[in-house]
This record gives structure tokens, sequence and C-alpha cells, in this order.
């Protein structure tokens, strides 16, 4: 009984979906209920043909109370008896009066609409002043969109409003549009559709229809349609991808309304028809073939793009409209009407089903109640503190910071003075200039359109020593400023703070060698308040550009500026070189060009701050392969060793649960008994544990009888073509042995070596035999990845959990390093890893190894290993770096005892130059020098077989990170050593101190 019981509910429900896709919600609902039908049938039987005829007009009238406006309001809604009204522009009480009396002197309740794209204040003064299309399209919450919907559904309610001529679902890819223009939400047509729904939807959802226009799409026109006839000269294809998508999107959702634009299209209708008028337009097209079921509007029939055209009404309802808008003459258009029906132009047939759909759209708007507009604290009800922090959040959510060079933004508090330069009216933007005040001092020069040239001289030379400049525009008429900008030559980073709309910013083309640009779009005090905090980093901007600047930005441009973003400092705020450091960027480019490595991240802390960060390259060398960003993850190779398995080992020395000079067999059972029994964990650390190099554990899953020969050859011959070496091959064919291997995981097969690779668990216990009879040498430094797997194994047998696990709990999580992992499939996707190595002889089946740990030890233990398998950014490994020098403690939070990190960061080996698990630099043999030339022998740190490197300098107070995939796409690619790149960068490192 439950079972079918579930299935009905499911069938309803799909039914109810399918329906609404095919009939506006609104109107569905409404038709659901009895009392609708019965309200409609019975206004429709007390109703002549020019009643009814009547009902299809909506008449524009200004809200002015006048005697003069009450006679013609009262001759419109009684003797014409027209369906509906339009206030044009005034005072919001004057409308609610006006909407009172005409209610009161309609025998069917009046249908109110109202051009409100931006609310009310688009034509009523003193009502709450919502953003421009363009500046919400900026917008990435499209919730947010979706409550400013709700919000002026609410406010059309209390003004007693049914219909809102809004959304604009035009996408405006035309900058010289002059009708459209800032109230499209933007030129990306996907985009825009988001909006245009989210924002018609809160529309609905409270209780006003949505009317998206102007149909057929109106965004590409260089014409205002107030004065002429656009024409959109695009094929199908074209309108089908762009005009039409968002308008197809809105009756996907199920909403009510859409008007249709006066644009002549001769794709759509070959004749000189406007769309308004055009039947393969509205009827062929938008209902026929769109499958548009609810109220059809013409755009105001008064407009010359139009107006003009005999009989204009007649040929508007023939076309398919349902409601006809602002005619210029009511008496003689119904008279037309009237006529065409007599005549067979126009049915009786389809004037009742049209007024029957207005009649139903009128109940289900709640406009049959007549109900009565309550002028006793209409404003206040109106604009309320909830309306004045919505708008807010709209302006908050909308700030877009564009470019960023150098990561000049966020600014650092600082004793040094902030310049600002401040463009318009007096006094315009004090409160921006007060707010910053609050972060450190601040001086400011004001130029105004009387500033004469030599003040503008004087205040270049008196900010020709400035370290920070933000130049703050408050207004429109900048082109007279370009000129003085364009001049303006610093030393210092200039950021741009723009409160104006941002289409007029092709007037500055010096935007486009601006450190940053950060669009306020507004000169509102909460606007000034927020972009200030913006630049500290403070406040949080997460905007994105919604059209093009032209020359200077794209639309879809945009950094997101939280409290959480790192803070950039100058290299000469912390006595480095700038000049220097950009030796870097040269050294990282001959590496690419060179093939030494396909992209990489170089990362710099000076005392904790940042110094430089920057990316280059891509993840191949294919010519459009994904650029490498700051966030993208790489394989850490044997980094993993001090920047994962170490800081595990570190973090249980310090809560006593070992000392070095104990043996490693206490705590693995399996080498008691072997000649590993007496290997101390200091002696693991230090390298010189008389273990190998490494153990080949892919060997012993190979089955030995399915290739001939041996399994690696130093030369290619038939049976070895696999090249896996500089001067190595591996068999051209082989299998693993039976039951050892699955393309799927399961309970048995649960370690994951690739893609569709997975182990038997029954592998561990070999790993585990293998590492006890691994041969053991003279105990002099050799370094061994042996070393530190058995680390791991330790470390997992003391504290009872698995490593990867350890870490995430007691450093990565709560460091909020979330991109330092292992496993990284788990969390991100291979887009955001660069890849390894190509045709991989053992991963067979994956021909990029790409969030897979490289080393094939690691692999074979599911890729969390003590040896390698973390995955990082640079800034992240940074951090563990900045974390060890700080003595153990990150942003202001304790992770391991200052002791501990001093023994095992300062500790050598009496035999090398390693330390306890770090490697250091090598003080006596050049050649053997794993860091530059200048680094101190304090420097601990560590690189990896990938191409990274981590170095950090006590001396200094300074870490270096350099991470790359050199070994992509083949592992004996070895130019990146035999250039000395990691080096070299680090050199350059100790030449920028020197300065």
């Amino acid at each position: 009984m439950k079972g079918w019981w579930i299935t009905f509910v499911s069938a309803f429900l799909l039914i109810h979906q399918v329906k609404a896709q095919v009939e506006p919600l609104l109107l569905y609902e409404a038709k659901q209920e009895p009392a609708c039908k019965a309200w409609v049938d019975k206004t429709m039987d007390g109703m002549s043909l020019k009643e009814k005829v009547g009902q299809l007009f909506i008449y524009t009238i200004a809200p002015q109370n006048t005697k003069r406006n009450l006679s013609l309001l009262q001759d419109v809604v009684r003797t014409h008896k027209v369906g509906g009204l339009l206030f044009s522009g005034g005072q919001l009480r004057d409308q609610a009066l006006l909407t009172n009396y005409a209610q009161d002197n309609a025998e069917v309740p009046l249908l109110i609409t109202f051009d409100g794209e931006w609310g009310l204040a688009m034509r009523l003064k003193g009502t709450p002043n919502f953003s421009r299309n363009m500046t919400l399209g900026c917008i990435q919450d499209n919730q947010l969109i979706y409550e400013y919907g709700k919000e002026v559904a609410r406010e059309c309610k209390e003004l007693g409003v049914h219909v809102n001529f809004a959304p604009v679902a035009d996408v405006n890819i035309n900058p010289n549009n002059p009708v459209i223009n800032t109230r499209s939400f933007g030129e990306d047509p996907y985009l825009v559709a988001e909006k245009v729904v989210a924002y018609a939807k809160g529309l609905e959802s409270g209780g006003v229809l949505s009317v998206s226009k102007h149909f057929p799409g109106h965004g590409d026109t260089d014409v205002d349609s107030h004065k002429a006839l656009p024409v959109l000269p695009f094929t199908r294809a074209r309108l089908d991808s762009v005009e039409l998508y968002p308008f197809k999107q809105v009756i996907k959702a199920g909403l009510g309304g859409i008007m249709v634009g006066h644009l002549q299209v001769p794709s759509l209708d070959n004749s000189s028809l406007p769309a308004s008028l055009s039947k393969n337009v509205i009827t062929g097209l938008l209902i026929d073939e769109l499958k548009f079921k609810g109220l059809v509007f013409t755009d105001a029939l008064a407009m010359k793009g139009v107006s003009s055209t005999e009989n204009v009404c007649v040929q508007a309802l023939n076309a398919g409209n349902d409601l006809l808008l602002a005619p210029r003459n009511i008496k003689t258009e119904i008279e037309g009407v009237m006529k065409a029906i007599e005549k067979g132009v126009l049915s009786e047939e389809m004037i009742n089903e049209k007024c029957r759909k207005v009649l139903t759209y009128k109940y289900a708007l709640g406009a049959y109640r007549k109900k009565k507009i309550n002028l006793s604290g209409l404003e206040e009800r109106i604009s309320t503190p909830q309306t004045s922090g919505l708008i807010e959040k709209l302006h908050a959510a909308s700030v877009t910071v564009l470019g960023n060079r150098k990561r000049i933004l966020p600014f650092h508090y600082s004793a040094d003075t902030l310049t600002v330069i401040s463009i318009g009216v007096p006094k315009s933007d004090e409160v921006f200039v007060q707010e910053l005040a609050k972060y450190g001092p601040v001086i400011n020069f004001r130029l105004t359109k009387e500033t004469n040239d030599s003040v503008r001289r004087s205040i270049i030379h008196r900010i020709a020593d400035s370290r920070r400049v933000v130049v703050s525009v408050t207004t429109r008429t900048i082109k007279g400023f370009s000129p003085f900008l364009a001049t303006l030559s610093l030393n210092a980073p200039t950021v741009y703070a723009i409160f104006t709309p941002f289409t007029t910013l092709d007037q500055l083309p010096s935007l486009s060698s601006a450190a940053s640009v950060v669009l306020g779009h507004s000169v509102e005090p909460d606007v000034q308040k927020h972009v200030a905090g913006v630049l500290y980093g403070v406040s949080s901007a997460s905007g994105r550009l919604s059209a093009s600047i032209p020359k200077q930005f794209k639309a879809g441009e945009g950094i997101t500026i939280t409290p959480a973003t790192p803070q950039y400092y100058a290299p000469e705020e912390l006595s480095m070189s700038s000049g220097v450091l950009n030796r870097i960027d040269s050294i990282v480019q001959d590496g690419i060009s060179a093939g030494a490595f396909p992209g990489c991240q170089v990362y710099v802390l000076k005392n904790g701050k940042i110094v430089y960060d920057k990316s280059f390259g891509s993840f191949t060398y294919d010519k459009n392969a994904h650029k490498v960003q700051s966030d993208d993850l790489y394989d850490l190779a044997s980094l993993s060793k001090t920047t994962g398995t170490l800081l595990a080992v570190m973090k249980l020395y310090d809560k006593g649960k070992f000392n070095l000079t104990d043996k490693i067999s206490t705590y693995l059972p399996y080498l008691k008994g072997t000649d590993k029994e007496n290997i101390t964990i200091n002696e693991l650390l230090f390298h010189q544990s008389g273990l190998p190099s490494t153990i080949f554990f892919y060997k012993e899953a190979i089955d030995k009888d399915s290739y001939a020969g041996a399994f690696l050859k130093s030369k290619k011959d038939n049976l070895h073509t696999i090249q896996v070496g500089k001067n190595l091959y591996a068999s051209s064919s082989y299998n693993f042995k039976e039951g050892l291997v699955s393309s799927k995981p399961s309970d048995v097969y649960d370690i994951n070596v690739a893609d569709d690779f997975w182990l038997n668990r029954s592998f561990r216990q070999e790993e585990e035999r293998m590492l006890a009879e691994a041969p053991l040498k003279d105990k002099v430094y050799r370094y061994s990845c042996v070393n530190f797997i058995l680390l791991k194994e330790m470390v997992e047998r003391i504290s009872g959990e698995a490593m990867d696990k350890l870490l995430y709990r007691e450093y990565f999580r709560p460091m909020k390093l979330e991109r330092l992992t292992y496993l990284p499939l788990r969390k991100f996707s291979k887009e955001q890893i660069a890849p390894t190595v190509k045709n991989d002889f053992l991963r067979r089946k994956s021909p990029v190894l790409q969030g897979y740990v490289h080393d094939e030890a690691a692999a074979f233990f599911g890729g969390v290993s003590g040896n390698a398998g973390l995955f990082g950014s640079a800034s992240e490994v940074a951090a563990v770096y900045q974390m060890l020098l700080n003595g153990g403690t990150y942003n202001g939070r304790r992770y391991l005892s200052e002791a501990t990190c001093h023994l095992f960061t300062t500790a050598t080996s009496n035999i090398s130059r390693r330390g306890l698990g770090f490697d250091k630099p090598d003080m006596k043999d050049v050649e053997k020098n794993p860091c530059a030339e200048s680094a101190p022998a304090s420097v601990f740190g560590h690189t990896g077989f990938t191409g990274t490197c981590a170095w950090a300098d006590p001396d200094n107070d300074m870490v270096y990170v350099f991470l790359s995939n050199r070994v992509y796409p083949n592992a004996w690619n070895n130019k990146l050593g035999r250039m000395n790149i990691r080096p070299k960068i680090q050199q350059v490192l100790y030449d920028a101190l020197g300065h």
C-alpha cells in the first residue's frame, strides 16, 4: 500500500511539473481553484463584447491628483472600461490616491501595471533606489537577485500594483546600444538568463506578475525604438544562441509574462513588420514553437517604432498579443478593434479567449478583490530598514575587483602614508577617505574641473615618492581627467576606486595600466565604506564583470577578495629589492622555453609576509593546456617527507611517544629477529640506517611468467619498448599476478593505485615482508625512501590512526590548508592537479598520470606513504615551513613546542649534511649543494623528484617554495637539475636581500 502511495504522489508531482512547463505556474494554480472559474465566468457573462475588448487595453496616465487628470481617468475607466492602467512618473502618494479612485470607478477590477525595472524608484520619487541591472549582473549569488525581486514585489503590492514590466531579458552585447545598455544584466546570454529567471521568480513568489522584455531581444541594436524601428540582421542560429536564450529559460521556468519589442527581425519575418505586430514572431515563434502560454504584452504602442502604423491594435491582437500597452488614442483604437470584428478580421472567439485569460490572471494576482491602498504610513511601509539592508547587500555583492597585479590588494596596515587622489565634486568621496584613515595615515588631493595645470603638476610632484596611491573617481564626466591620469607615472602601484557606473570607464584608458581597479558602481556612503574595507581585506568582494569595458577588461573578469585573502607586501617594505626579484621571471621563462618543465609556482615569504607569488606556464606543453593558477595542486614527491611524514613524527615526539634512540623494531614487530632490529629512529631520520634507497614493491605484483627475459633492460629491443628512464626500458608485455588486481574497488581490493587499478589488500603483508627482507648495507649516509616508509608505519602503529588523518586533524585542518592533501581526487578534479608522466609503464590504463602519486612505491601503498604521496599548492606548503620557522606557531595557534622545532630543524648528522629528516645546504661541496651558494647553514627543507623544493631560512626569516611537474611527459627529463633552476631562483632571493 505504501509503495502505491509513493508512486501516486510521484506521478502527481511529475504531472504538475510538466503542466507548469506548458502553462505558467500562476495561471495553472489559479485554474485549479473552482472559485477562479466561477468569478471569471460570472464576470464574462456580465460584459458586452466592447467591454471585453476594453479589457485588453492598458492605458497610460500620469499620477497627478488634479481635476483634469481625475476627469480623464474617470472617462477611461467608466466609458472605455480598460482592463488596466500604467502610471507614468510622479509622486508615490498621488499614484496611490489615483489607484484607489480608479478601482472605485471600475466595474471590473483594474490590472495595475508598473514599469519598475529597478524598482519603484524608476518612476516614483522618494522610493527605494536599487542598482541598475548591469551592476546587479556582477553579483554571483543569484539568491540575492531572487530576494531583490521578492522585495520589489512586496513594495508593488503595498502600492496596489499587480504587474511589473520587468526584468529586461535583453543581452546587451552592443556597447553603443542607446536604449538598453545598463538596463540589461550583461552580455553573456547564460548569465543574463540566470539573473532574469531569479528576479522574475522573486517577483512572482511575491504575488506580482513578471514581464520579461523585449522579445525576441533588444540587446544588439544601436537604434532607440522610442524614436525609430531597430533592425536585428541576425540568423536564426544566432538568435537562438544569444537573443532568444533568456526568454527560453523564462518559459521553461514557468514564468507568466513576456513583452514583445518593436524590432524588425528579417530572419523571423521577411516583411517590414516589427516583431510586436508580427504573427510569425508572436504566434509562430513565441506561442507555437516556444510554447509560451502566459500573457503577451506589446511594448508601448505610442513609441515611434510602431505609432504611425494604421490600426496598430488590430494588427497587434491578430499577431497574438494579449494586452495592448499605451496606444495613442484609446477611443479610436477600441473602435478600430470593434470594426475589425465586424469585418471578420478579428474573431469574437479570439476576444473571448484573450479576455478570459486576462481575467484569470486578475484572479491569480488578487486584483479581483479590489483591495484599497491604505494611505496611512504608506511611505514607511515601502521604505523599511529591511529594504535598506537588502540594498546594501546588493551593493556589496556587486563590488568587483579587476586586475590586482602583484597582489597589491588587500593592503596591509602600515605606518606609510596612503595617497588618495579624489576626482569629482568636493566631498563626494569624503566617507571613503575617512574610512581609509581608520587603517592608517592618509593624505588626500582633490581634482575638479576647475583644478588648473599648475595645481595638477604640483600634485604629481608631491606624490612622486608615495608607496601606495588610490585614485577615487566619483564623477561620470571623467574624460577631461584622462590626460592627467595617463601621465601619472609613479613608482608606486596605483589602485582605482570607481564609484560610478562602469559603462563610463572607456573614458579612462589609464585603467589598463593600473595595479588594480575596484568597481563600487555607486557613490552611496555604504558603498564607499565597503570599498575601503575591500582595499584592506576587511570586507569581501566577489563580483565578476557583467559586460566588457572596451579594450581594457572582458566580461567575466574579476577576482575574489575576502578577509582570508593573503596580504602581499612590496619587497622594499621588507628590505628586499623588487627589481632584483623580477629576475626570477626570466629564470623560470628560460626553463619553460628549454623544456625543463611546462609550468610552475614560485612562492616566497619574508618575515611571514608574501613578497613573491607567481604562477608560470601550463600543465603541459600543449598549446591550449590549462594555465597554472596559484591554487593548482602539484605532486610534491619527496617533499612529502618533510611536509607530511616528518610533521607526524615531530608531533608524536612532542607528545613523548618515543625517543630518537628507540629502535624502530619496538614499534614494527615484523622487523624483530631481522638485521633491521637495531636500526634507530635517529638513523632513519639521518638517512644512515643502511637500508637501500628504494624497494621495487611493484615487482612482487607482476607475474614473472608473463614476460620473457628480464623485466627491465638498459637497451630497447622488441621485448622492451617502454622507456622508463634515460637508459632503461621495461617489458612490453606483462601481467599482474592472478587475483591481485581489479578494475573496481571492493572490501578485498581497496588499495587504489590509479584509474581502474585496485590492488588486493593482501599485498600489504607482501610489503611488510619485503621491508623485513630488504638487504642491509653499512651505515653510511645513503638517501633512502625506505627510511621514511618505515617512519610512516611507525607513526600509524603509535597513533592508532592513518597518517593522512592524523596530519589533517593536527595540522592541515586547523591551519586551514585545504589544498595540502593525500589522495587529492577525493576533494579535487583532475583539472586542478598538474599531471606527471604520460604512458606510465605500470599504470597502463591511464594515458596521463594525474591526481595519483607518481612514485611507484607510494602508489602501491595506496597513495599515502612516508616517502611520497602528498599534493599541494606552493602557498600551503610555505605555510607549513613558516610554522616551523615560527617555532611551532601559526596564526596565533601552537602546533609544536619550540624545543621540538629547534631540535629537528637544527640538528645535523656527524657524517653528512643531513638534518633530522630535513635536507640542509652542503657547505663543503658546491657540486652536491642543493641550495644557493649564499644560503646559510641554518637553512632546512627538501627537494622532490617531480621538480619541487621548499627551503626555510631562520637567519633571514624567509621561506622559498618551487613546485613544478618537470617529469611531464617523461620522468627522465632532468633539464631542471642541469640548468640549476631551483638554486638559481633561491640565489636571487639572497641577491635581493643585499640591496
